[in-house]
């Protein structure tokens, strides 16, 4: 049979299919769920320092070819979510990845820092959110503090991905994120976007403004994934953005991500999205004679 445990930055993975932020990430009952349906891990909804009420209603549309959300970043904060940690860590044998925001880069190390000791065995930073005022995209695009960042959390001795945008200079924000110790790279974050009534004549969102996901970002997503291998090819990536089914997600592990990670599709699909992608895949490899994930990983670039 196949192979398809990978390994990102020392997390072992039983396969290469991975929870994305923002999606059933707030309580490890939702998590206990996640690896029932078949997740090779786990990520959280972005946690920041304090309690964020998020945005009003309306916060999420679906549209003709993806999803347009501004939630705000709506959570309760590192010190509350710090219970869930610790009952993720208890409950769950897959690696959970802390998704960690804030609008500076102390901000950052101290959600971290918590969430770390709290269990988490990975952290994400989200330096890439489109639609929340001083954090996300914006805080991105201060390349020294987002390196800043990633030099004192590796000091917490975990693996450190970075969430990167479209709407950034990405590899020389990877490049920098790098020099200064992170571990990988989660690409990409939603594409910022909106949408207008016309009947009602003004914007669909309260925020106005939000992240568009879904199946039309692939092409963009795959060839950022693509080039971020291209640049540095030893760096794990996991691709993210309009992953529906077993096809999308080995487009990305082709492009040289060495997972994928699973978001809105979830709305349509269910969790029984984790099962279909990860039998689609064997299925693919044992037809094609590949016996395991890392074979493939990279592979559209030596075709």
């Amino acid at each position: 049979m196949p192979r398809l445990e990978v390994e990102l930055a020392g997390l072992k993975l039983r396969n290469p299919t991975v929870l994305a932020a923002g999606v059933l990430g707030l309580s490890a009952g939702l998590a206990k769920r996640v690896e029932e349906a078949g997740a090779g891990a786990f990520t959280t909804k972005t946690v920041t320092l304090e309690p964020r009420r998020g945005y009003l209603n309306p916060t999420f549309a679906v549209l003709e070819h993806g999803y347009l959300n501004a939630v705000g970043l709506a959570n309760p904060g590192i010190e509350y979510f710090c219970r869930e940690l610790r009952e993720m860590r208890r409950l769950l044998s897959i690696p959970v990845i802390l998704s960690a925001g804030g609008g500076s880069a102390e901000e950052l190390v101290e959600v971290a820092r918590r969430g770390v000791e709290c269990g988490a065995h990975a952290v994400e930073l989200n330096v890439s959110c489109p639609h929340v005022s001083g954090m996300g995209v914006e805080l991105g695009h201060r390349v020294d503090e987002v390196a800043s960042a990633v030099s004192e959390i590796r000091r917490l001795g975990v693996p450190i991905f970075v969430k990167l945008s479209v709407h950034h200079d990405y590899v020389k924000l990877a490049e920098a994120c790098l020099d200064a110790g992170a571990s990988g790279f989660t690409a990409i974050n939603a594409v910022r976007g909106m949408a207008i009534d016309i009947y009602a004549r003004k914007p669909v969102l309260s925020n106005v403004y939000g992240g568009y996901s879904g199946p039309a970002i692939r092409p963009i997503a795959v060839r950022v994934v693509y080039e971020l291998y291209e640049a540095f090819p030893e760096v794990p990536i996991i691709g993210v953005g309009g992953v529906d089914g077993w096809e999308s997600a080995l487009e990305f592990i082709l492009a040289g991500a060495s997972a994928v990670g699973i978001g809105s599709a979830i709305a349509r699909k269910d969790l029984r999205l984790f099962e279909e992608i990860v039998k689609g895949l064997e299925e693919y490899m044992e037809r094609e004679g590949f016996g395991s994930i890392g074979e493939l990983v990279g592979l559209a670039h030596r075709s």
